[in-house]
């Protein structure tokens, strides 16, 4: 059916910006969580003591993508609010179970694994109902939603340590459950408007009949070269991606200690990456075909500056400014994601293409996080471990470089196979007709002569 532009779809639009606000809002605040964990679990004697806590948010972000390919392939299944509503409930018992542990390695499966998976099986589903309700105005309501998770990156953190500072960790992620269980009754609002694998293959028998293996896992998408490029160059640069979440708020309090609030910083990232998704979205508009792919090329190579620059701030305002353009590009490499892989393998795959995309994503968003911890542990600075997470966004910057000039010879190959088509057969044609004239212009002559 005709997406109705309004209507329910406004209340459905709303859950979905919960649902990025809660998600994306508690992982992009997991500095403070790790300030936290490092004082609560950590002891003199451990001497990787800062590699085993990064480990612990970097699973959970790393799970949120990695989740990715086979909650696509649920939400085809089962539809967008029974993934939406269960994903949210497990989320919940994973953190509230991960509020009752004491020591740092059951946080690995609670928080890193449990709740993250739930987290994931929420999330997408909530992009995926807004088709339903809006097509004109999906840009809009695209924007508004993205926008959810930087409303609550500004404002989670200053909650956090409020939190923490009066009633420890444990009580502060049994808080968050709150969140968590908005979280699951905003799912049952997923109200679908188009039948999903279930229904078309059940009919009116009530019958569910799995659809053929190609459908699920759509595996044809790697077919396309460009892709493939974009598949790599992506998850390369990503590598020190999320260090800079993790790790920036304790490597603050290293060098200036607790006179400044380093919680600015998050709500610096937080504004700017939602400016950045509203404007580099606009700009994205007037960008042709695969040449948007340069935005996120610029994006790569200011954040990896970016990140460089980190150890060289001697002074905190530096560290405000640094943040603020890093959350800018954050927002332009985030809100051109789609409209990239729309260009790439067009409407039919996009949705898979996608799904696989951050299913890539997650390992080096996972490993990032815990290399910097290690390389800390062992230098006893984080200078070495920013310096480092800015190369991986340059080197990815550099492959995506190609895709526009591969996509458009792909294009022109394309365009060139109808044509080879249509001359071969006017060469055929044009055969025919010269051997039909070369048989019948000797009969005449015979007729002629006798």
């Amino acid at each position: 059916p005709e997406p109705p532009e309004g209507g329910w779809g406004w209340v459905v639009m709303l859950a979905a910006m919960w649902c990025n606000g809660a998600v994306f809002g508690i992982q992009n605040s997991c500095g403070v969580l790790f300030v936290s964990m490092l004082r609560l679990f950590g002891s003199s004697d451990d001497k990787q003591l800062v590699f085993k806590t990064a480990w612990v948010s970097s699973l959970s972000m790393g799970m949120v993508f990695f989740c990715s390919p086979i909650v696509s392939i649920f939400t085809d299944l089962f539809g967008c609010r029974k993934v939406a509503v269960i994903g949210a409930a497990v989320g919940l018992v994973g953190l509230l179970s991960s509020s009752f542990v004491s020591t740092i390695e059951p946080l690995y499966f609670t928080y890193g694994i449990v709740f993250a998976c739930g987290c994931s099986f929420a999330y997408q589903p909530s992009l995926v109902i807004l088709g339903h309700y809006f097509k004109k105005r999906l840009g809009l309501v695209n924007g508004i939603v993205t926008a959810g998770s930087s409303l609550f990156t500004v404002s989670l953190p200053f909650l956090l340590r409020v939190l923490i500072d009066s009633v420890d960790l444990f009580n502060t992620l049994r808080v968050l459950c709150i969140l968590m269980f908005v979280l699951f009754l905003a799912g049952f609002t997923y109200r679908p408007l188009v039948p999903n694998t279930k229904d078309k293959e059940g009919g009116k028998k009530g019958k569910f009949k799995l659809p053929p293996a190609k459908k699920i896992c759509n595996f044809s998408v790697f077919k396309v070269l460009s892709y493939r490029i974009w598949a790599l160059g992506i998850p390369a640069a990503l590598f020190g991606y999320f260090v800079p979440y993790v790790h920036l708020m304790n490597h603050v309090k290293e060098r200036f200690g607790d006179s400044v609030p380093e919680e600015v910083l998050l709500l610096c990232l937080g504004i700017t990456s939602g400016v950045g998704r509203l404007i580099f979205g606009r700009v994205a508009d007037y960008i042709p075909g695969a040449k948007k792919i340069y935005l996120q090329v610029a994006s790569f190579f200011f954040i990896g500056l970016m990140s460089m620059m980190i150890p060289l701030c001697n002074v905190f305002g530096a560290l405000v400014a640094v943040c603020l353009f890093m959350g800018l590009f954050d927002g332009c490499f985030i809100c051109i994601m789609a409209p990239i892989a729309f260009e790439l393998v067009g409407a039919e795959d996009v949705s898979q293409a996608i799904g696989f995309l951050l299913g890539l994503m997650s390992v080096p968003m996972t490993v990032g996080p815990p290399i910097a911890g290690l390389l800390r542990d062992k230098l006893g600075t984080y200078d070495v471990a920013f310096y480092l997470a800015g190369v991986p966004p340059l080197i990815g910057g550099a492959i995506l470089c190609f895709i526009p000039w591969v996509h458009e010879r792909q294009k022109l190959k394309e365009r060139a196979k109808p044509v080879d088509g249509e001359t071969t057969e006017k060469m055929l044609e044009n055969e025919s007709t010269l051997v039909s004239d070369t048989t019948e212009k000797p009969a005449k002559e015979l007729d002629s002569g006798f």
